[in-house]
C-alpha cells in the first residue's frame, strides 16, 4: 500500500516540466497542492503552474543568493511538523540547483527527504542524442574562466565517456570554440535546446557542425550539451613528425606555442592537448 503524502516533516524534492506540461505527473500534482509550504526558484515563474493545481502552500523564493537565509527557514519549518516542496524553475531540483544544498541539510538534522521523479534536461538530452549511454558524466555549467576552466576542459578531453553539460547562450560559442581547441573539432556532440517544447532542436553531430551552425544562428535560450567520449588511442593518420613541423611553421610567423597548438587543433581535429605536448616532448636520442 503506497503511504499517504504529503507527510508531515518532510522534504519533497519535485521535478516540474522542462517545457510540455504533460510531463507533470500525477504524484507531483498532488504533492505539491498539499504540502504547507513550497520553496521556488522563481515565485512569479511557478505561480501559474502551483495556481493551475491550486496549491494553497506558503511560497517562498529559494535560489542560490538566498540559500543563507532560506535553509534554515525551511528546516525550521520541517521541524514545526510542516510538508515542504522544493521546485526549480524547470526541471528536476538538486541538479545544478541550490536543492542540492537543502536535501543535504536537511537529511543531516533528520528529516525524510524524498524526491518525486520528473524531467531533468541532462538526461534526457542524453537519451535522445544517440551517443553512448551506459556511462556518463554529468558536468553541469563549466567555470566561466581561469585556470580551473582550463583544467576542467583538459580533464573532459581526455574522459572516455560520455559527458552532459549545461550552457547560456551568450556563453555557447566560446565554449564549441573551447571544445573544439580542447578536444578536435570532429569529436561527436549534440547541443539540445528547447527540449520538449514545441520547436525542439537537436544540433551536431560534430563541435565543428555545431560551431558553423550557431555562428549564423544566435544562440538563444538554455543548452544541453552532450560530448561524445575520447576513443581509444589508435595508430595516428598524422605522423607526428609532420606535426611537430606545422606548428614550428605557426611559432616561426609568430604565433606562440598555445595559438600555433589552438590552431591546429581547430583546422585538424586533433586535441589541442595533445598537440600542445608535441612541442614539449622530449627530443628521441
Amino acid at each position: 500500500m503506497q503511504r499517504d503524502e504529503p507527510a508531515s516533516g518532510c522534504l519533497y524534492i519535485v521535478g516540474t516540466p522542462i517545457g510540455h506540461l504533460g510531463d507533470l505527473s500525477p504524484r507531483a500534482k498532488a504533492v505539491l497542492a498539499g504540502v504547507t509550504v513550497i520553496a521556488c526558484e522563481d515565485t512569479r515563474h511557478s505561480g501559474q503552474l502551483l495556481s493551475s493545481l491550486q496549491a494553497s502552500g506558503r511560497k517562498l523564493s529559494f535560489h542560490q543568493h538566498n540559500t543563507r537565509t532560506r535553509v534554515p527557514q525551511l528546516l525550521q519549518a520541517l521541524s514545526e511538523g510542516e510538508s515542504v516542496a522544493v521546485i526549480s524553475d524547470a526541471g528536476l531540483p538538486g541538479i545544478s540547483d541550490p536543492g542540492e544544498e537543502l536535501a543535504a541539510e536537511a537529511r543531516s538534522a533528520g528529516f525524510e527527504v524524498i524526491c518525486i521523479p520528473g524531467p531533468c534536461a541532462a538526461t534526457t538530452a542524453l537519451v535522445s542524442s544517440g551517443l553512448p549511454s551506459g556511462r556518463f558524466c554529468f558536468e553541469g555549467f563549466l567555470p566561466v574562466k581561469g585556470k580551473e576552466r582550463r583544467q576542467r576542459l583538459e580533464q573532459i578531453s581526455t574522459e572516455p565517456r560520455t559527458t552532459v553539460f549545461y550552457e547560456a547562450p551568450h556563453r555557447l560559442l566560446p565554449l564549441l570554440q573551447s571544445l573544439a581547441e580542447h578536444c578536435g573539432a570532429e569529436r561527436p556532440l549534440q547541443v539540445a535546446r528547447e527540449l520538449t517544447k514545441r520547436h525542439e532542436q537537436q544540433v551536431g553531430p560534430t563541435i565543428a557542425a555545431a560551431l558553423e551552425h550557431f555562428q549564423t544562428q544566435r544562440p538563444q535560450g538554455e543548452f544541453t550539451l552532450v560530448l561524445g567520449g575520447c576513443p581509444a588511442q589508435t595508430p595516428s593518420e598524422h605522423d607526428d613528425s609532420e606535426l611537430l613541423a606545422r606548428l614550428q611553421e605557426c611559432i616561426a610567423n609568430g604565433a606562440s606555442a598555445s595559438d600555433a597548438a589552438r590552431q591546429l587543433a581547430l583546422e585538424s581535429g586533433i586535441s589541442r592537448r595533445r598537440l600542445y605536448a608535441l612541442l614539449h616532448q622530449e627530443p628521441s636520442d
